[in-house]
């Protein structure tokens, strides 16, 4: 059995079509509410999971310097009501995996690709909750020898129902032809294909690398006006952009982009799709 929470948004409904040749338990806020501890304790006792991939959260950093007490409550007490409902209820637990974020190394001094071992500066209410629960799968694992396994991810592209984030954000609005509103063209990200994503879950419940922390890449770091001009190529669009109509974060992070290295040497894995045929892939699902 494998449990998904968070198992209605983006990542979690192509996890679930991906493991669909597994029983899993699709928990969402409906069946297992993660403000609600006595109800994550009825599940797991219930259906006993082999396998756990926590992907639930307030996932919106933008919002969460506004919501932070919603955010730290789902984000960081969820998740260890979670983890504590599988040790005291669950003996069948083999693996959890933790869904976390590359933001939690905020802002660093020298703009080098980040790996597992980059120091962490979290610099949002959401990377600092993410934080919090890498340290308490650490203790977890200290204390009780609990089975985790972390993926630091990326900024994952490929939506198909939701504009809020940047690289939808910028087709949907070239999409519609009129003017594209964005923030600020000079921070670096890197993007990871939603596909690629799915295929190093694959990886991680199959191999089971126990006590691991990875980060997805790709190394392919571009600044957002980079990437409203790549996405210019694969749309067509040759209206204004209006740069600064969107609010800066505050203490905005500028560079944001991690290599992957143990993941390939760990796991066989990489990403496999480039950014200009993942965009293209996105525009055409939004066109139809």
């Amino acid at each position: 059995m494998i449990l998904i929470t968070g198992s209605s948004g983006f990542i979690g409904q192509h996890l679930v079509k991906a493991f669909s040749d597994r029983d899993v338990f699709c928990a969402t806020e409906a069946n297992m509410n993660l403000r609600n501890p006595s109800m994550i304790d009825e599940v797991i006792a219930d259906i006993q999971p082999e396998v756990v991939i926590h992907l639930a959260a307030k996932t919106e950093v933008a919002w969460s310097f506004d919501d932070y007490l919603d955010v730290s409550a789902v984000n960081y007490l969820g998740t260890v009501a979670l983890v504590e409902a599988n040790r005291r209820l669950n003996p069948n637990l083999r693996l959890f995996v933790m869904a976390s974020t590359m933001e939690t190394y905020g802002h660093q001094d020298h703009w080098i690709p980040f790996t597992e071992d980059t120091p962490q500066y979290p610099a949002a209410p959401y990377a600092v909750a993410k934080v919090a629960c890498e340290k308490y799968l650490a203790y977890m694992d200290y204390a009780y020898g609990f089975p985790y396994t972390i993926l630091r991810q990326t900024n994952t592209y490929g939506r198909s129902d939701n504009d809020f984030f940047v690289v939808e954000r910028i087709l949907t609005q070239m999409l519609a032809g009129g003017p594209v509103r964005l923030g600020d063209p000079d921070p670096y990200r890197n993007f990871l294909h939603i596909d690629d994503l799915v295929a190093l879950y694959r990886r991680v419940v199959e191999d089971r690398p126990i006590g691991e922390t990875f980060v997805t890449g790709p190394n392919n770091a571009l600044q957002i006006d980079d990437l409203a001009y790549r996405c210019r190529r694969v749309t067509g669009y040759r209206g204004d952009i209006e740069w600064h109509t969107i609010p800066k974060r505050p203490g905005e992070i500028y560079y944001l982009n991690s290599n992957p290295v143990k993941a390939e040497r760990m796991l066989g894995w990489t990403p496999k799709v480039e950014l200009e045929e993942g965009l293209a892939r996105t525009a055409d699902l939004w066109r139809s």
